[in-house]
């Protein structure tokens, strides 16, 4: 409806008005003119301000790509309203989206406030629901509406979780960075003394070695360099309860946003970072560094949906040496822990960050014995559990996720270990 119709409150005060004349001349009772003379006074007031003008509504979002628990706003935009008095907009409520007004109704005077604040609990692409917006003139006496407004889209971003890491790669490969290598070069951080060989910059030119020795000697330093990181997620399966940011956290949930996360961290400090989400589809994503790379990768992770199947027997993490695997995964796949193995016995660095909840109860069937899939259930997490002894024995750490600090450890000896001869099975 896009025309100005008139009321049910002008078509009762015209019809109350009518009957209060029409009765005041038949019966000789001018009192009741009197009594009628409220809806006299709205009838005319309402006619005499009649819009002329045909009335447009619209409504645009601030921002259509933010992170979880930011906010935004859903603007109302009109054309021709200057004869508008009030404005009544209800919107309909999606899960994992917060609106303020609560109930997501409002109605106000024309030249006040009248947008929604919007704020998505989950990540993933969020289909905002339709609205219905109404239009009413002075007095009461005409309406615009109902028009209703089409849903619009947003795209969510994992939460910028705090995460930080002060250990090195353990195998840095890149040109530059921030990392320590294995070999000398042109860094920061010192290597040792050795005597001055033609090539050498006379600024390195250690002279207290060199006066007591007689001979010139200099200062080497470690080169810095940057690393290849790989974060491989598993899509396969989603356990637990998701209630979005403020709530419990499903696998998938604390999936993407460790991998969002430590994507963040290993950009922040020079690194290339590669990403493959293992589903159905397989998706994958170079490694590459910078701000842009970061915010297409969170965009991957955004558009991230449960494939549940199984991976294939002779499945691979197809990296390359010398890069960082982490793999964010419940580790209920015989896929995905035969895969770890693998790059695990070939060196390759690997990390398992173990993205079960702490405290899941797997959903029963409805006719289902309750006894029986408790038990069942409870055997299938033994198993998992000695899979992961395994598994790290191969010298496969695996962590569970806890924010800032997690890796912190096993990052360390994972560095000390690749300084260390060692035999790889190819």
């Amino acid at each position: 409806m896009t025309a100005w119709q008139a009321t049910p409150a002008l078509a009762r005060a015209v019809v109350l008005a009518a009957v209060g004349v029409l009765g005041a001349v038949t019966l000789g009772e001018p009192v009741v003119i009197v009594l009628v003379s409220p809806f006299l006074v709205v009838t005319l007031m309402s006619v005499l301000q009649r819009p002329r003008a045909a009335a447009r509504v619209d409504h645009r979002l601030d921002h259509v790509s933010l992170h979880e628990g930011q906010g935004t706003v859903s603007r109302l935009h009109m054309t021709g309203a200057d004869e508008v008095e009030t404005v009544t907009r209800v919107a309909q409520r999606v899960p994992y989206v917060a609106m303020r007004p609560t109930g997501g109704a409002l109605v106000a005077l024309a030249g006040d406030d009248h947008d929604l604040n919007l704020s998505p609990r989950r990540w993933g692409r969020r289909q905002l629901g339709s609205e219905n917006v109404a239009l009413t003139s002075r007095w009461a006496g005409f309406r615009l509406g109902v028009v209703t407004l089409g849903g619009q889209e947003m795209y969510v971003l994992p939460a910028r979780a705090p995460y930080d890491s002060r250990a090195e790669a353990p195998a840095p490969v890149g040109l530059v960075g921030a990392h320590r290598s294995r070999r000398n070069g042109s860094g920061t951080e010192f290597s040792g003394i050795r005597p001055f060989a033609s090539g050498d910059r006379l600024r390195r030119i250690q002279w207290r070695t060199s006066l007591r020795t007689g001979a010139l000697h200099v200062v080497t330093t470690r080169a810095e360099e940057d690393s290849a990181v790989l974060v491989v997620l598993d899509a396969l399966v989603d356990l637990g309860r998701s209630d979005g940011i403020d709530g419990e956290a499903s696998s998938l949930d604390l999936g993407i946003r460790a991998a969002s996360a430590l994507a963040e961290h290993h950009v922040r400090r020079g690194d290339r970072v590669g990403l493959r989400v293992l589903g159905a589809h397989d998706v994958r994503l170079a490694p590459a560094a910078g701000q842009r790379h970061l915010r297409r990768l969170q965009g991957l992770l955004a558009r991230t949906h449960i494939e549940r199947g199984h991976l294939p027997g002779g499945f691979a993490l197809g990296v390359s040496g010398g890069t960082v695997v982490y793999v964010l995964s419940p580790m209920l796949d015989d896929g995905v822990v035969t895969a770890v193995a693998t790059a695990s016995r070939r060196g390759l660095p690997v990390v398992v960050v173990d993205t079960l909840p702490p405290d899941l109860r797997m959903a029963v069937v409805e006719g289902t014995d309750v006894a029986l899939a408790d038990l069942a259930w409870r055997m299938r997490r033994l198993d998992r559990e000695d899979l992961l002894r395994h598994l790290a024995a191969t010298g496969c750490p695996v962590v569970p996720w806890r924010g800032p600090g997690t890796l912190d450890e096993v990052l360390h000896r994972l560095a000390r270990r690749a300084q260390l001869p060692s035999v790889r099975v190819r």
